[in-house]
């Protein structure tokens, strides 16, 4: 993937960053493969915002992708590399050689033409998905399940791995990328190799506009607000927020505040915790 920039003949020209799109072969998607589906933009079952910044946006199709990998030994031939406006990754169009075709996530280094497969005995290349048991330690993975059988769940955004560093008594321990050390099922299955398109990370959308057209709305400061709006409002001019630390509108910790369950059963599978960001 590469990246462009433009000459700064406007101000929203001047700061972006966009791909090239230069790794895609096709631009239509496959149309048996795409469904229609409502966005709910922040809104819950009673038309009630409860995330707050979102709606609009384009009109999008939703690509059925193939979290499962679950045609094992059956290969198959990668048809096209194509653009999914629902994710940052890019995906690969698959036909099978029963006739069936499908998306997956495409990998870095995958191309038009290679041959895929999945199941134990899928042989150690990029693409291949295999359970957890068979995966060399050290190696790149990517769209690992977290349940046998549920597909995969973690680790499939763009330019992600996750690294298989020991393997013990059924349970395969991965270093996330967020530097978490966790452990997984044996007969979860994993794909061999990096998520592609890791560029993703360096793109500028310039302006507002282009954040619009993502379905992404304006944010207000609350130290913009009034008093009952938010508790950081009010005050003369530019006043602090009068608290300890940064709180959401509810008076709830806006950062660095763990939200996690105490008592959630996946916790004992965490051998790591991730290291905080500064």
């Amino acid at each position: 993937m590469a990246i462009r920039s433009f000459r700064p003949l406007t101000p929203g020209t001047r700061q972006a960053m966009v791909s090239e799109f230069s790794e895609l072969t096709r631009r239509e998607p496959e149309k048996s493969l795409t469904k229609g589906f409502h966005r709910k933009k922040g809104r819950n079952n009673r038309g009630v915002i409860t995330s707050r910044r979102r709606g609009g946006g384009h009109k999008r199709l939703y690509r059925i992708v193939d979290f499962r990998r679950d045609k094992v030994g059956i290969p198959a031939e990668v048809m096209a590399i194509e653009y999914d406006p629902n994710r940052n990754a890019r995906i690969a169009l698959l036909q099978y050689q029963d006739g069936e075709k499908r998306y997956i996530l495409c990998p870095e280094g995958l191309s038009v033409g290679t041959t895929v497969t999945a199941g134990d005995d899928a042989p150690f290349e990029i693409g291949n998905a295999m359970p957890l048991s068979r995966v060399p330690l050290g190696t790149d993975v990517h769209n690992i399940e977290l349940i046998a059988g549920r597909g995969g769940q973690i680790v499939r955004s763009a330019g992600t791995a996750s690294q298989v560093v020991a393997r013990e008594k059924g349970y395969v321990t991965l270093r996330l990328p967020s530097s978490e050390m966790r452990m997984v099922r044996q007969e979860c299955t994993a794909t061999i190799g990096r998520v592609g398109n890791a560029e993703f990370r360096n793109l500028k959308l310039g302006k507002a506009g282009r954040s619009r057209h993502r379905g992404r709305r304006p944010a207000v400061r609350g130290s913009a607000m009034n008093p009952c709006d938010h508790p950081h409002g009010g005050g003369e001019g530019r006043a602090p927020i009068g608290r300890s630390g940064p709180v959401s509108p509810w008076g709830k910790p806006a950062i660095g505040g763990k939200t996690r369950k105490p008592r959630k059963p996946s916790s004992k599978l965490i051998v790591r915790r991730r290291k905080k960001k500064r």
